[in-house]
């Protein structure tokens, strides 16, 4: 059994208007409804304001006269005035939740009549699910020579996925903008690709934070700007969107008191040398996107303004008592366990559980070997368009280099930044645009000493020895079984200490300080420079004694300590 049509409409107070016989030679939207042979209107309510009822009733005799079969309902509505939203919306939204809609029955909401303000209004209700109806518009025939009073008309359908040509656009656009990202992640590994169309995904649809974690050089800063870029190309087809900045900074360089300031900006005067206003990258990025590269590096109380950021969209520069207003993303990025961080005290836990909404993490690059081969191509590529060159590999040099950098004795410690390093190096060294044998046998050679250098042979062999005063050399166990004697112990810590002292003591300094504060200073010297904030430092120096202190702030305490030597935390790393 088909189903009923019922119209829903204004009676429209100007183009329905007639009262002689000549209405019947123009086109009149209602009445037009009705007179089409492909449609037949069983039902037709028509909402008109008591004023109008003489041209209500001539609108329904009409009608009757015209299509005996379609029954006319009036309803009267008061609308004191029409152009009022709010009004005309409530006294909508009461008709339609106090109307009887059958389930045999097809509704069609007629658009042409009444003020803009109601058919805006009859969209929502349509558009919310209030009223399970289509939208029908009448209009009189295009050509205006001829006087049709049936005129045309046309159903729309607000489930756009119905229509192909719509459907088909919207599916191109989607498809071009995630493009964007995997045009510029060369990658052909299905675990990262996956990984890859997660992000795509979270991109577009979600402001909540993202956290990257990887490896050193496994892309993290790379991927966050192409999601930025995508995420901006995406506002970018959306009428009136927009997309602020991408903010980029790596938390390891911000050290000390500067940190707050680089992050949430100061005032005039909030300190000695604050000789201006500063904003802070938070305020830079607001509307944007903030990625923290090394977020686990944060000091503690920059991670507590940070939260307070995110969650209140406010924050207090350095020495004001004026909260700014922020909206922005924020990408984070770390190759540390954030939860070991956390269960150390060394990363809030409030903060990273607000950071881990969307957590992707992302594969070194020995995990992703079949990606080597597009990515040679890629670097050569992107040294060739810098450069103005073209480089290319001998077929056998090539040959070898992959052979190499898809076995075992490539560890690629250093990921991409690694292999980007290498290809730098056989274009620069080459004697020709071509890298050939002679070149890869060489840069393999240097991979292989670069790699199998241990860590700390390197460090010792740049700097200081930072673990020659270690709380483990200090124990007195390690003392008492060591072979020398207490004579030569104690020599060989005075000039262990000496040597310390003398990189960044002042000679005055050294003059005056006892023996003992001496061993003591060169071993706080030697923990802070273990250490990646004074904070950290503070901590592990003050682990004992920081429960007796009513207001414990081992960071201040550590400051003053140095402070009596004339020192900084700051100037103990360089």
């Amino acid at each position: 059994m088909s189903k009923k049509t019922a119209i829903i409409g204004f009676l429209g107070t100007t183009l329905d208007k007639g009262f002689n016989d000549k209405r019947w030679q123009r086109w009149r939207p209602t009445v037009s409804l009705c007179l089409h042979d492909d449609m037949l209107v069983d039902e037709l309510h028509i909402l008109y304001s008591p004023k109008d009822q003489r041209m209500y009733d001539v609108m329904a005799g009409d009608i009757t006269q015209v299509c005996p079969t379609t029954q006319v309902v009036g309803h009267q509505v008061r609308l004191a005035s029409p152009w009022d939203f709010a009004q005309v919306y409530a006294e909508l939204y009461d008709f339609v939740t106090g109307f009887d809609f059958a389930e045999d029955t097809q509704y069609l909401l007629h658009l042409t009549t009444g003020t803009h303000v109601a058919q805006i209004c009859w969209f929502l209700l349509v558009e919310a699910g209030f009223i399970p109806a289509k939208l029908i518009q009448s209009s009189p025939c295009p050509k205006p020579e001829q006087s049709d009073p049936q005129g045309c008309y046309q159903i729309i359908d607000l489930d756009v996925s119905r229509y192909d040509s719509l459907r088909a656009r919207f599916e191109a656009e989607k498809a071009e903008h995630w493009q964007t990202l995997q045009a510029n992640l060369v990658t052909q590994n299905e675990a990262y690709q996956k990984l890859i169309s997660d992000i795509e995904k979270v991109a577009t649809r979600s402001t909540a934070p993202i956290l990257l974690i990887g490896e050193t050089g496994a892309g993290k800063s790379q991927l966050a700007t192409q999601i930025y870029t995508l995420k901006k190309d995406k506002a970018g087809v959306q009428a009136g969107a927009s997309l602020g900045q991408f903010v980029e900074v790596n938390c390891a360089t911000l050290r000390g008191d500067t940190a707050m300031s680089v992050l949430f900006g100061h005032v005039k005067g909030a300190f000695t040398g604050a000789n201006s206003s500063r904003d802070g990258l938070l305020k830079s990025a607001d509307g944007g996107v903030l990625f923290l590269d090394e977020i686990g590096e944060l000091g503690l109380d920059e991670q507590a303004m940070l939260l307070t950021a995110l969650e209140e969209q406010r924050f207090y520069p350095v020495g004001s008592d004026m909260p700014v207003s922020v909206s922005f993303q924020l990408m984070a990025g770390t190759n540390k366990d954030l939860r070991q961080a956390v269960a150390d005290g060394e990363f809030r836990a409030d903060l990273f559980a607000r950071l881990n909404t969307w957590t992707f993490f992302l594969p070194s690059l020995k995990d992703r070997l079949e990606d080597l081969p597009a990515n040679i191509d890629y670097e050569l590529a992107r040294l060739g368009s810098e450069q103005q060159q073209q480089y290319r590999f001998e077929r056998e040099a090539r040959r070898l280099y992959e052979a190499f950098a898809t076995s075992h004795e490539a560890t690629w410690q250093g990921n991409f930044r690694d292999l980007s390093a290498s290809m730098i190096r056989m274009t620069t060294l080459s004697d020709s645009k071509v890298i050939r044998l002679p070149d890869v046998k060489a840069e393999i050679r240097r991979l292989i000493d670069l790699w199998e250098l241990p860590t700390d042979n390197l460090s010792s062999s740049l700097s200081f020895p930072k673990n020659s005063l270690s709380k483990s050399s200090l124990n007195k166990n390690n003392l008492t079984k060591n072979t020398q004697t207490p004579k030569q112990i104690a020599t060989s810590l005075e000039q262990s200490t000496e040597q310390i002292l003398e990189q960044y003591v002042s000679k005055q300094v050294r003059q005056d300080i006892d023996p003992f504060e001496a061993v003591q200073l060169a071993y706080v010297i030697t923990v802070c420079q273990g250490q990646k904030s004074q904070a950290s430092a503070g901590r592990y120096l003050y682990a004992n004694s920081r429960d007796k202190l009513k207001n414990p702030n081992d960071s201040d305490r550590l400051r003053k300590y140095l402070l009596k030597f004339g020192l900084k935390f700051e100037d103990l790393g360089e």
